[in-house]
């Protein structure tokens, strides 16, 4: 009995740290993300930017 308990206190634990690791993982690919859309961002926004001022005159 206390070897099954063991194993299955044991598997529970690995899980919540898997889910662990994988919150911090996504957290992660999240900001890169947000990180690259923010230094790709201004660029989009400047040949806008561009666009309209040409319309503009």
């Amino acid at each position: 009995m206390a070897v099954k308990k063991a194993k299955k206190a044991v598997k529970k634990t690995v899980k919540k740290a898997v889910k662990k690791v994988a919150k911090k993982a996504v957290k992660k690919a999240v900001k890169t993300v947000k990180k690259a859309v923010k230094k790709a961002a201004p660029k989009k926004v400047a040949k806008k930017a561009k666009k309209v001022a040409k319309r503009k005159k």
